[in-house]
């Protein structure tokens, strides 16, 4: 059975082609894509050939790891019910097609392990596809349960999906809400508890935690001057550049620098659950939907229109 997704065949060159979908295995569901997101980070860097090497990695490529659908075959051993809505964080069913899979959400049918989908309520709709964004975002300060919460941000660096997920997150947590900083007119709008400035029009230098979603590998110098003593920068984007900065500021401030790491599935479980419980709203994000037909100019719009926040592939009319 052939099924439509999209298809890097090298940087700046996709199209949506029909490609082989294997058979349905022990454990294994069959998902009727209803939407997925563009990432502006990982997917942006795939897209123009900015990604660093690392395996798994190549061209041709089936992209997309924010994914929701319907439960609609169930292979042996697998226990969803058919039309139960889910999360699909990426799949790797059409390596068989001579493309690689090494995100392999964006397609209208997707075969994939029961373990890996999160069943979501149908109330979510394409808020859904949010739902990985939510999770790197909670990661980078809940450390994947696998250490101790770390310090919450009191500065955020870009008003972005992330940026706003950060905000959001430390707001439903009862914490002081943070400072974002945006330089994109386009992007101030929009807080929810918080206040977003431009980073000039903010005097302080006394941060105790800084988390940077921007990507900008050029701001670490800028953001570690702001910084108080034993002060933290948590580097929570994707970054093109190698990353640098001058010993002497960070010396004086003995300076701490983190790296957040994707999110796992704990984190992923937590962000449903404060979905469900209305102590996060999705809401105001997605800004912007194509029909899955229309994915290369959706690409060009997620990766070069400013507001853009979260653009959204529309598989329902292949169902």
């Amino acid at each position: 059975m052939n099924e439509q997704a999209v298809v890097f065949h090298h940087p700046r060159e996709l199209s949506v082609q029909s490609l082989a979908l294997p058979d349905l295995q022990e454990g294994q569901v069959e998902v009727a894509v209803d939407f997925s997101g563009i990432s502006t980070g990982t997917e942006r860097m795939l897209w123009d050939g900015s990604m660093p090497a690392f395996p798994g990695m190549g061209y041709p490529l089936v992209p997309g790891y924010e994914t929701t659908g319907r439960v609609v075959r169930c292979g042996p051993a697998a226990t969803l019910a058919r039309g139960q809505t889910v999360f699909v964080p990426g799949a790797s069913c059409f390596n068989g097609s001579g493309v690689r899979s090494l995100f392999g959400g964006a397609a209208d049918r997707l075969v994939v392990q029961q373990s890996k989908v999160v069943p979501v309520t149908d109330s979510l709709g394409p808020q859904a596809v949010l739902l990985a964004l939510a999770a790197t975002a909670y990661h980078a300060v809940s450390g994947g349960g696998a250490v101790e919460p770390h310090t919450p941000p009191d500065l955020v660096i870009g008003h972005g999906v992330m940026g706003r997920l950060l905000a959001r997150l430390t707001v439903a947590a009862g914490l002081p809400p943070p400072t974002v900083w945006e330089t994109a007119p386009e992007r101030q709008s929009g807080a929810q508890g918080y206040e977003v400035i431009h980073p000039d029009e903010d005097p302080r230098h006394d941060y105790r935690a800084i988390y940077d979603v921007s990507g900008d590998a050029s701001l670490l110098d800028a953001l570690i001057g702001r910084l108080r003593p034993g002060g933290e920068v948590v580097l929570a984007g994707f970054y093109r550049q190698h990353l640098q900065f001058a010993y002497a500021p960070a010396f004086m401030r003995e300076a701490r620098i983190r790296v957040a790491a994707e999110w796992k599935r704990p984190d992923l479980l937590a962000v449903d659950a404060l979905v469900r419980s209305a102590q996060l709203s999705l809401d105001g994000l997605i800004t912007h939907t194509e029909p899955c037909q229309r994915a290369p100019q959706a690409y060009e719009t997620a990766f070069g229109d400013a507001s853009c926040l979260k653009m959204i592939l529309d598989w329902r009319a292949n169902a």
